[in-house]
């Protein structure tokens, strides 16, 4: 801020000059007192002067309405939207969102620093801030082959970027935990560029869970139980209460929330899908599922934006307060939190669900082309299997938690033959990165595919190539035409491509609109559930995309093999 424009902010909150915009008649939600204002907001250039009674060179009228901060999304992958980050802007925007912390573990996972280097381009062009963390865990475990190993060394530079806030989730709490070297470098890095570390620790706890809040992890979004909130939050980590479109806990973490404990609660979507986007909204979504669990409002939005700014050190923002930026959303009301316009630093972005500015999108060809196999074939998915008896990832209903069980199946010259009366299918991962040739087998029970098969390049956190179908004909049938096509999603029966979605950006993400995503996906779901017949309690895509992250128990495939969770460690195929 230059001493000039100081000055011009000074003098218009004490009311000697015009404001350059005023929002005149509001109902202003005080995150600081918890108390409704009646007032008119003051604005001077991109920060807010003051509240009270003020006249402007341009004035808004609120018409009684709610005027809150503008909402801050705490934790969000914007490649699990499967639209480009000016695209997230366009659908965020209108409902209420200024500012999301994005952790680029994705595509920094596929494409490396360039990933990294697209996105932050990318961002600049949309009016929503987009903050990122630098991720921690690329790959996520040394159990799975990613596009980059991304070590501390690595880490120098891009922590030190100014739009970097510090290291995104630190999924590998093992190595935390067990003290191990290159954890250790990595949390220095950190630590030494003054930058704070996010965290990732599903079902951790006790003595284990001490050691992990050792290395001053800001929060955590993995807590799927009220004890395991108020483990976290009485360990001085703050808890991002989260509501995506595949992991929900916000409605049962809600009863843990007190007045004594509110202030270190965050909200996060983690992953958003453009369907969700578009017909339940973002954080105002999040926050009518407070009220409907029994928050009261100013709390809900508390949390929503001076505790997120706080947590991640965000200190211009956050408040509707002298100095702060003008981010500031009016709401017709603090039940359904209709967004009526969205302010983003002074400027008019968003009226009445409509995105005011024009959209232009950054240059994509750095990050296109990422699916690289070296000799595929049909025979790669051939298993060579001694018996019938056999360990199966078993989808669990409503998560991405899966179930370690096994199981008899039928087997003919030593390979695994579907039957239509058995809920198991054969599922594989396919290396797309180095070129190794890895393709990984194993089984996955409750997917209920009964024909053809499914191919993502969509594969938390690796992004390798997963599949699963009722054929190994099918499956690579399925392969090539999602090489061919740039990654994405396809679905294909005798032989054919029943659906598809390209997904050129780094293989997660479509350069299309948000509009076209959805129908796209809801084409995708509709022919997942009539044509290929899987279980219609299953979301076909985003379930077998988890099916790979070696992070979440009890038990995953990595283009290495079958990897138990619980051990940390690879298990065969057969018992």
């Amino acid at each position: 801020m230059k001493k000039e424009e100081l000055k011009k902010l000074i003098l218009t909150g004490k009311g000697e000059i015009e404001a350059d915009l005023v929002i005149k008649n509001c109902k202003v939600v005080n995150v600081f007192s918890g108390k409704i204002e009646e007032g008119d907001i003051a604005i001077s250039g991109n920060q807010i002067a003051g509240v009270g009674s003020y006249h402007g060179k341009k004035e808004i009228d609120a018409a009684g309405r709610y005027a809150a901060p503008g909402f801050i999304d705490s934790h969000i992958h914007v490649e699990s939207s499967y639209v480009s980050p000016e695209e997230l802007g366009r659908l965020l925007v209108p409902h209420g969102g200024t500012t999301i912390i994005a952790d680029p573990h994705e595509i920094v996972n596929v494409m490396g620093i360039k990933g990294l280097d697209y996105m932050m381009e990318a961002a600049k062009n949309t009016k929503m801030d987009i903050k990122f963390m630098l991720p921690s865990c690329v790959p996520a475990t040394p159990f799975e082959h990613a596009g980059l190993v991304l070590g501390a060394d690595m880490m120098e530079e891009p922590i030190k970027r100014e739009d970097i806030l510090g290291l995104g989730e630190f999924m590998n709490y093992p190595g935390v935990i067990q003290a191990d070297e290159d954890s250790l470098d990595k949390l220095m890095v950190a630590k030494e560029a003054g930058k704070l570390i996010d965290g990732h620790s599903p079902g951790l706890s006790g003595k284990d869970l001490t050691a992990y809040a050792c290395a001053r992890i800001q929060g955590d979004h993995e807590c799927s139980t009220v004890e395991q909130m108020q483990e976290r939050l009485s360990l001085g980590m703050y808890v991002l209460l989260r509501e995506g479109s595949a992991c929900k806990d916000l409605r049962v973490l809600i009863k843990g929330v007190t007045p004594e404990n509110s202030r270190r609660c965050l909200l996060c979507s983690d992953d958003r899908q453009p369907k969700t986007i578009l017909s339940e909204g973002h954080i105002d979504n999040h926050l009518r599922a407070c009220i409907e669990g029994g928050l009261d409002a100013v709390t809900a939005i508390r949390m929503a934006t001076l505790n997120a700014a706080e947590c991640f050190r965000l200190y211009d923002r956050g408040a509707i307060a002298p100095g702060y930026l003008a981010d500031i959303v009016l709401l017709d009301d603090l039940v359904d939190f209709h967004v009526n316009r969205v302010l983003i630093q002074g400027e008019l972005v968003a009226e009445e669900g409509k995105y005011l500015p024009a959209v232009e999108k950054y240059d994509i060809s750095s990050v296109r082309n990422s699916v690289h196999l070296k000799d595929f074939s049909v025979e790669k998915f051939k298993m060579h299997l001694k018996g019938n008896h056999v360990h199966v990832i078993t989808i669990q209903p409503g998560g991405v938690v899966t179930k370690k069980e096994e199981a008899d199946i039928r087997v003919e010259n030593g390979e695994f033959v579907w039957s239509a009366d058995t809920d198991i299918v054969k599922v594989a991962v396919v290396e797309r990165h180095q070129m190794t040739g890895n393709v990984a087998c194993g089984f996955l029970k409750g997917y209920g595919i009964q024909a053809g098969a499914v191919a993502l390049s969509v594969a938390h956190d690796s992004h390798n190539i997963i599949v699963a179908g009722v054929s190994d004909e099918e499956m690579a049938f399925a392969v090539e035409k999602l090489k061919e096509q740039n990654g994405g999603i396809v679905l294909v029966k005798d032989g054919k491509v029943v659906e598809s979605m390209p997904m050129p950006i780094a293989g997660l993400m479509s350069d299309q609109s948000g509009e076209w995503v959805k129908q796209k996906l809801t084409d995708i779901h509709e022919k997942a559930y009539q044509e290929l017949g899987i279980a219609q309690d299953v979301e076909p895509v985003m379930t077998l995309c988890f099916m790979s992250l070696a992070v979440i128990p009890e038990i995953k495939l990595t283009d290495m093999g079958l990897f138990d969770v619980g051990t940390f460690s690879f298990i065969p195929v057969e018992c």
